[in-house]
């Protein structure tokens, strides 16, 4: 039996959370790209307030819709997935409708990868591009990554352990006050990253101030296991630096220290992801030879 309008759920219970993983697999494995965010597979777990849109076949999951609800001025947003089987339908449509609907007025919609499915569903809906994220890529073997000398004053190291947690949030939280998922890291976001299989406390690299211990910046790398025909690779997972330290070229060196662990490791090539509006961010990711991949792009326009 088909539903005929999704289900919305607080908290999923442990077979609904395997199903809409194996749903999300198989729909990266079809699109070349990953239907939903990092940050909505961790939400699956139910450790937050996003509610649950489920579309569902004979008991089988084949479409989901994660909404995360409006934070002070960041507008609620809506990640969704249908089955490859089970396209074309009209499912797509309805579950994002229907998340909007609970999102309310301003909500936007992420389309990863900007398929044309996506782009057609938010044709329909009467929903425009408000936002673009970037995926940049590059080699690691050529060109030659740059030689980049540590600052006077400062100290490069990697992670030390729970004791960097607190320093790490707040460089994070400094950084990135204006972006609306980054910005709001708490300790359980660190706590379930650290847990992962792909974390090397060798791969977070560590700024900070040679008199006082102050962490002036950091940057997280990350390693995507080889998937199907897909090697592995690395990616520039998060590079944030205080306000108080930009303009001391310490978003370089961290990238670069970064590069040469992931290219040392025997990774072939690195990806990361930047706003398509950050300038700073791009220049410096120009002058290291990465290209752009691919853009992820939230629609908006709901009103309700």
């Amino acid at each position: 039996m088909t539903d005929e309008a999704p289900r919305g759920f607080d908290h999923l219970d442990s077979l609904q959370e395997k199903q809409i993983r194996d749903l999300i697999d198989r729909a990266a494995g079809v699109d070349g790209t990953e239907p939903v965010s990092e940050q909505a597979v961790h939400r699956l777990s139910g450790r937050s307030d996003t509610e649950h849109l489920l579309w569902t076949v004979d008991g089988a999951v084949v479409g989901y819709a994660g909404v995360e609800p409006a934070h002070g001025e960041h507008p609620a947003m809506v990640e969704a997935v249908v089955d490859p089987g089970h396209r074309g339908r009209g499912i797509g449509r309805a579950l994002v409708s229907a998340a909007l609907r609970r999102g309310g007025p301003g909500t936007r919609v992420w389309a990863h990868g900007d398929l044309p499915a996506a782009r057609a569903v938010a044709s329909r809906l009467g929903l425009t591009p408000a936002r673009e994220l970037l995926q940049l890529r590059r080699r690691l073997d050529a060109p030659p990554l740059p030689d980049v000398p540590v600052p006077d004053g400062v100290t490069l190291r990697t992670y030390a352990g729970p004791g960097d947690d607190a320093g790490l949030l707040r460089v994070n939280a400094a950084a990135f006050d204006w972006h609306p998922e980054q910005g709001s890291w708490t300790q359980r976001e660190i706590d379930e990253r650290v847990a992962e299989p792909w974390f090397d406390p060798a791969g977070l690299f560590v700024a900070a101030d040679s008199v006082t211990g102050e962490m002036l910046g950091f940057h997280w790398t990350k390693v995507h296991d080889a998937s199907g025909a897909d090697p592995a690779i690395g990616e520039v997972y998060v590079v944030a630096i205080a306000p108080s330290a930009q303009g001391r070229g310490l978003g370089r060196l961290l990238t670069v220290a970064g590069l040469r662990y992931l290219r040392d490791r025997g990774l072939g090539s690195v990806l990361l992801y930047t706003e398509a509006d950050n300038t700073s961010a791009l220049h410096t990711y120009d002058r290291l030879a990465f290209e752009r991949f691919h853009v992820d792009v939230a629609y908006a326009g709901y009103e309700g």
